[in-house]
């Protein structure tokens, strides 16, 4: 079968493209209907669920369901009037025909409701109308959830359940005559309608007051089931509800909580209202308590224990509609829900007080129950023991756009000639909801002549009205001084900066810096991205806000200077006082006019300096606060620094693509010294002695194309973690001293292409995770290792070697096997090399591609999770090929094939293949090795540096039931990809698979493939 993914087979392509969604349908949609098939009958005391509601187009509101001999012209008439008096319509059958069976017109009115009232009295089983027009309700019940509301008139519900009394001997001259299939749906119906909640009428009872009940008792269900709009069009929610769903697990009767997480605006209340909306009805008992942090103050001589008392009687107040509810001990809330299903959503929470007083234990809610938490504090939810929690991210700037314009234009989309203004503002005010809808709702309605006034000043003051303010510095208020503290440095100075340089340029600012930048990102007032310490730009601008009112008239006594204006201003005033000011940031395009060699020396208490724009001379150096802790300015003019500056408490030096050529002149004190990147600097010559940089951390060298050598007192940086000389081409060696760095775990000496040799020192870095060598043509040979040397170099992570690097043909280092962390090895080029000794158990990658002289492996690869590319080694011996084969991996491997092995018990052309079940021996799951062959013709446009995802579905009776996507980093043609694949057989409703593999790029592009095969793993 020459079958192959296309994006004319609409099917597999939605496989591919919609993946994940596809999975999460198959699995639920399967779950739910076994679910449905193996309901048990349970108590008439219990409320029995129908399943989830589908989409239907209703005609009426009620269908009632009734004998109208015993009830049209009395009970029944004033059940309509009422309904009729509060707006709910229902159907009136006065114009159709009776007949014994119910024809077209009734069923589509039955399955036109929303409600169906099964009028139960005396004589309804009498009527084999009645008793197939109730079948027909408990049908639609079970089929697409309608509503059933059995109204007991003058009949025990008990005999009807059992078909007894009075009732039951009517049912049983009704079925005289009758089929023993027919009398079993009308004994079934009757039986699931009695257990089901209703209304029971007896002689003595108020019936006035029951109609009235049921009136509205049918209204409320009627608003409860009408369906919400409220949240439709909103950016991005389809994928939010998904996720969140998938933490909920509705269909458990597990007792779950749910943290929704996240910073102030972003979203996390509109997320936890659109699930309460769409699924408060499918619980006994619901509530969404909002603004918890605002509208339940705690004060701070509060009595613990009274607060909970409180916090309580608020909640349960609420939950169950109950004004003037008493609670005289916590136990309360746990003895009256412990058997009820509730759904409850605690919105902002802020304190874990709260928690505890509303809902402490799972075990205070009945099964099923499900406990909603949004917060921007992360600790609360640790420490309340939920696991399950839904990280609420900035959206994509895509959606970012769309949400603003949804504002702005009542459309996903700018309106024509607002395209740049439009994406301008949204790049303005970031990505934070609460931002874009404020912005949007202030722009809307507005000329583009108003707009073009309007965006430049956002770019000085975002918040137009002061609601994203109050909301944002809440949050701030509720920090103490010293988190206030470096909330303001890193606002004003330090976001987008590496976290890990943060902490140790501020770490003896700060009592516990680190501990500060916890409690930040458990508030969500920060997070990491990529290593980097981030703030949401309005945050950003909200701290800068903080500080700028600090002293708006006179910016030198504030902390911080941002702003090119008042910088230009504290720097030329040779009289105003400055000391106040800690750290100056000129930002891109802000160029200031030209100053003094003496700008500085008022600011006497000057420690962060980021210079990113033209003005400031480089000479003003001389007159720097010896305070100077980080030092950033990227293209720094000068050759070398003036010969007063003094970097004794330096921290951070960062002077990227500078014009220097050395430091400075003499010896300099660099105790405090951690990083320096001078990445990019092409004149830089040499770097200063380090023998008092014992702190230095990270030094960065990259591209420095002139640098000769290093210094020999490069060993004295003990604490040296990161080493990158990556394509310095005139380094020619490396001293021997450089052993002394023990500590060292990255050495990047990539494109060193004028280095001859390593010392053999090198062996003594014992710490070194990751050796770079790619592309260091002049280096022929590793030097010796000596034993004992051998028993040291025992934790390496990675290690790289390339085409150009050696002309090594076997690895006969005896450490090789030995690193007992070894994590990653590339091996990538080796041209020459012919075969591999046994690797350390704990290899996850294996990088070989290219090695065209490989033959042999002399090894085995125990790890499950390893990733195996022997691309292009053509010379793979057989023997090989099958262990690369046989290999358990929970990834892929690669090797080169022109056809799929003789081995795969199943091999097709194409990209499809059919499995029969019944010649394989099969349990609950069976695993299968499947391995597909991409074609090499023209039809595949392949680029060398291209990924792609391996995608198929596995399906079973005309059904797909599974799918699969597997991520490969490189896709070659004439290269074979094996990967595994597990199916669970109890799901299988056919004795075929139908396995459909296709092969699809980054831009969603399809590639043909030749051939695939699958083989059964025992």
């Amino acid at each position: 079968m020459d079958s192959y993914f296309s994006l004319t087979n609409p099917n597999l392509v939605a496989v591919a493209i919609c993946f994940l969604g596809l999975l999460g349908t198959i699995f639920f949609n399967r779950k739910s209907r076994s679910h449905r098939e193996n309901k048990t009958i349970v108590s008439s005391s219990t409320l029995l669920t129908p399943p989830p509601s589908l989409p239907h187009n209703w005609k009426h509101h009620v269908f009632p369901s009734f004998h109208g001999a015993d009830v049209r012209t009395n009970f029944l008439s004033h059940v309509l009037k009422e309904l009729r008096s509060k707006g709910i319509d229902s159907f009136i059958d006065n114009d159709i025909e009776r007949s014994k069976l119910i024809g077209p017109e009734l069923v589509e009115a039955i399955r036109g409701s929303r409600i169906a009232i099964v009028l139960l009295s005396q004589n309804y089983a009498s009527s084999t109308w009645c008793l197939n027009e109730l079948v027909e309700i408990m049908k639609c019940r079970e089929e697409f959830g309608q509503t059933v509301m059995p109204l007991f008139y003058q009949v025990d519900p008990t005999d009807i359940k059992k078909q007894t009394g009075d009732f039951g001997k009517v049912l049983g001259k009704t079925c005289k005559g009758k089929t023993k299939e027919e009398i079993q749906r009308w004994k079934h119906a009757l039986t699931e309608l009695a257990q089901i909640a209703g209304f029971h009428s007896t002689n003595g009872e108020n019936e006035a007051k029951m109609i009235e009940d049921i009136a509205t008792d049918v209204s409320n269900k009627l608003n409860l089931s009408a369906p919400s709009n409220d949240f439709d069009g909103l950016v991005g929610m389809e994928s939010r509800m998904a996720e969140m769903r998938r933490l909920l697990q509705l269909d458990s009767d597990e007792v779950r909580k749910i943290g929704i997480l996240g910073p102030p605006g972003i979203g996390k209340t509109t997320i936890a209202r659109s699930l309460f909306n769409q699924h408060s009805q499918d619980f006994q008992l619901c509530v969404f308590m909002d603004n918890i942090k605002r509208k339940y103050v705690i004060m701070a001589c509060s009595d613990d224990y009274s607060v909970k008392l409180d916090l309580q009687k608020q909640f349960m107040s609420q939950l169950t509609n109950e004004t003037g509810i008493q609670i005289p001990h916590l136990g309360v809330a746990k003895d009256r829900l412990k058997d009820k299903k509730v759904l409850v959503v605690l919105d902002d929470v802020d304190q874990l007080v709260q928690l505890e007083a509303m809902a402490k234990e799972t075990s205070w809610f009945g099964p099923g129950s499900r406990i909603i938490i949004t917060t921007q504090d992360e600790n609360i939810l640790k420490a309340s023991g939920i696991d399950h929690i839904h990280r609420v991210n900035l959206p994509s700037d895509d959606e970012a756009l769309q949400m603003f314009c949804m504002y702005a234009f009542g459309q996903k989309y700018p309106k024509d000639g607002f395209e740049e203004l439009a994406s301008e503002v949204r790049s303005l005010v970031g990505g934070l909801p609460l931002g874009l809808r404020v912005m949007g709702s202030y722009f809307r309605g507005m000329s583009e002549e108003d707009w073009r006034e309007a965006v430049p000043r956002l770019k000085i003051h975002l918040n137009r009205n002061g609601e994203i303010a109050s909301i944002l510095k809440f949050s701030y208020d509720a920090l103490n001084d010293e988190d206030k503290r470096l909330f303001l440095h890193i606002a004003c100075f330090f976001s987008g900066e590496p976290a890990d340089m943060v902490e140790r340029c501020l770490e003896k600012c700060f009592e516990d810096v680190r501990l500060g930048l916890r409690v930040l990102s458990e508030k969500s007032l920060i997070y990491r991205k990529s290593g980097l310490i981030r703030m949401s730009t309005l945050l950003f601008q909200l701290g800068r806000q903080i500080v700028r009112k600090e002293s708006v008239s006179e910016p030198g006594k504030r902390q911080f200077l941002n702003d090119a204006i008042d910088i230009g201003e504290v720097l030329s005033d040779d009289k105003a006082g400055s000391s106040s000011v800690i750290g100056i940031e000129l930002g891109l395009n802000e160029e200031i006019t030209w100053i003094s060699e003496r700008a500085f020396e008022r600011l006497s208490n000057l420690q962060f300096i980021k210079i990113l724009s033209r003005g400031v001379n480089p000479l003003s150096m001389n007159y720097i606060s010896r305070k100077l802790k980080v030092l950033i300015w990227p293209m720094f003019p000068m050759s070398c620094f003036p010969s007063s500056f003094n970097p004794e408490f330096l921290v951070n030096l960062y002077a990227r693509n500078s014009n220097l050529e050395k430091l400075w002149e003499e010896n300099k004190p660099l105790s405090n010294l951690e990083w320096m990147d001078l990445a990019l600097s092409r004149s830089f010559k040499e770097l200063p002695d380090l023998s008092t940089a014992t702190n230095l951390y990270y030094l960065d060298l990259s591209y420095c194309s002139s640098l000769l050598k290093l210094p020999s007192s490069i060993g004295n940086a003990t604490n040296l973690e990161k080493l990158s000389l990556s394509y310095c081409s005139s380094l020619v060696e490396l001293p021997s001293s450089i052993g002394n760095a023990f500590q060292l775990k990255t050495l990047n000496l990539k494109g060193c292409s004028s280095l001859v040799k390593l010392p053999s020192s090198i062996w003594n870095i014992v710490n070194l995770e990751e050796l770079n060598l790619e592309n260091c043509s002049s280096l022929v040979e590793f030097p010796s290792l000596l034993k004992s040397e051998t028993e040291q170099f025992q934790k390496n992570n990675i290690i790289k070697y390339s085409e150009s690097s050696t002309n090594i043909e076997e690895l006969h280092h005896p450490w090789i096997g030995r690193i007992l962390r070894l994590r990653r090895l590339v091996l990538s080029g080796m041209r020459k090399l012919v075969s591999l000794p046994q690797l350390p158990d704990s290899l996850l990658e294996l990088d070989a591609e290219n090695c065209e002289s490989l033959e042999r492996l002399h090894c085995c690869f125990p790890n499950q999770d390893i990733r195996l590319n022997f691309a292009n080694c053509f010379k793979l011996n057989q023997e090989a090929r099958n262990l690369i084969i046989q290999t358990p991996t929970n990834k892929y491997a690669v090797f080169p094939a022109e056809e799929v092995p003789i081995c795969f018990s199943y091999r097709s052309f194409g990209g499809s293949l059919t499995v029969k079940l019944n010649q394989l021996p099969v349990g609950k799951s069976t695993k299968f090795k499947a391995c597909i062959l991409c074609a090499y013709d023209d039809e595949n446009m392949f680029e060398l540096w291209e990924s792609a995802s391996v995608y198929c579905t596995i399906t079973s009776g005309g059904n797909a039931s599974i799918a699969f996507k597997k991520r490969v980093e490189r896709v070659l043609p004439g290269n074979l990809c094996t990967f595994e694949v597990e199916v669970d057989t109890e799901e299988v409703t056919s004795t075929e698979l139908l396995f459909d593999f296709g092969l699809l790029n980054l831009d969603f592009k399809t590639w043909k493939i030749k051939e695939c095969g699958i083989l059964q793993l025992l």
